[in-house]
């Protein structure tokens, strides 16, 4: 790989906006898709100790972003929506206290349809969540069994009308080319995703990630790839003929209700990374950082309430791999981003990977405008290939 270097003074002009993420590890059970860092809750959630480490964790943070507001929250998982009402509010409270939260900062929670979760759904809004997202994945009842799903469509459909009374912002999660699925039945899935209101909603494609269930023995029924890519362009036709604009490769929302936490990601913006297995990304004046947390709980717990040095592994990201993570993020979204943001935020000019522009231009990836890196309709639907120019 040809080295690299950063622009001619070094440092970057200005840091990126910053956002926070948590990450709550605890399901009521494990689906068996899922590759994300969570563990099944075979008793009570220690959910004082894991407050606390957050809160520790957070605070060791704070001379690494000294003066600069923390922009948007998220709070994923795991099914964050298992804990306590008292706990998330504990949890916001001291956040509040340790950085600089913008007063219309987007907090976002993410939340099963089962009733347990949606009986606490006030009172998360008065904790200060601002938006839920709702991890539906399916109105078939059928297709949510198949998925190792807890709830049903009823409850999905009482929770959606639930969090709509609440919450401004809503989202649904939904994942399509589900085992035993046709169009008709994807069709049905984001039309009652459409009717419910909501103003965002993200459609995955069901993949078989390694290291799950599925991955090891994928389901039964699976469509074929031409089967599956009728059932993706239908529910795409479905958003966006219902108004919802693609913004980005999984996700459509109405005018104004994009995710702003998400967007920060995909342009490639800073977030700290705490709770177990908990990523992140931090810019300094002269190089970007990656951070990870403790992947087991316990182990996360442990160091949290030991040696938080422990818990932590901090990398500073070669300036060779830079662009292309900038373009695995930025490249996600329909619209781009300036050409100018890659030295902004690398402090790599577009200069320095001319060769690989004109060869993802040449392929017919990536639209020809000098002042944008904006994928061409054919390097939206054929993105692994858009993104391997810059490799």
């Amino acid at each position: 790989m040809n080295t690299i270097t950063f622009s001619r003074t070094g440092r970057l002009s200005a840091l990126p906006p910053l956002s926070l993420y948590i990450h709550i590890p605890w399901c009521v059970r494990k689906c068996p898709y899922c590759d994300f860092n969570s563990h099944q809750a075979k008793s009570g959630l220690p959910e004082d100790a894991y407050i606390d480490a957050l809160l520790t964790d957070l605070q060791s943070e704070l001379p690494n972003i000294w003066g600069r507001a923390v922009e948007t929250v998220f709070i994923g998982g795991g099914t964050p929506s298992l804990f306590q009402t008292a706990s998330i509010d504990r949890l916001l409270s001291g956040i509040r206290s340790l950085v600089k939260l913008q007063p219309q900062a987007e907090i976002t929670l993410e939340a099963n349809p089962g009733t347990f979760e949606k009986e606490k759904f006030q009172g998360f809004k008065d904790a200060g969540i601002t938006r839920l997202s709702i991890g539906v994945q399916s109105f078939n009842d059928a297709a949510l069994k198949s998925l190792g799903r807890i709830h049903n469509h009823r409850e999905a459909l009482t929770a959606v009308e639930a969090a709509q009374n609440i919450f401004e912002r809503v989202n649904i999660d939904l994942m399509y080319a589900l085992p035993g699925q046709t169009v008709q039945t994807a069709l049905h899935d984001v039309q009652t995703a459409i009717a419910s209101g909501a103003s965002h909603i993200s459609a995955y494609h069901l993949t078989m990630e390694p290291n799950t269930p599925f991955g090891h023995s994928p389901p039964g029924g699976l469509p074929q790839d031409e089967a599956a890519a009728d059932i993706e362009e239908t529910v795409h036709g479905a958003l966006a003929a219902a108004g919802l604009a693609h913004y980005e490769t999984s996700a459509f929302a109405r005018p104004g209700h994009a995710c702003r936490h998400n967007l920060n990601y995909w342009q490639f913006g800073d977030y700290l990374g705490i709770g177990a297995g908990a990523h992140g990304k931090i810019s300094y004046p002269t190089d970007i950082e990656r951070t990870v947390r403790k992947r087991h709980p316990n182990d996360y717990l442990a160091a949290m309430h030991g040696r938080v040095s422990d818990g932590i592994v901090r990398k500073t990201v070669p300036a060779a791999e830079l662009p292309f993570e900038f373009m695995m993020n930025v490249l996600r979204l329909t619209n781009g981003v300036p050409a100018a943001r890659l030295q902004e935020r690398t402090g790599i000019p577009a200069a320095q990977i001319t060769k690989q522009i004109q060869t993802a231009q040449a392929k017919g990836l990536l639209e020809t405008d000098p002042l944008y890196f904006r994928p061409s309709e054919t390097g939206r639907r054929f993105l692994n290939d858009l993104l391997q120019c810059f490799l």
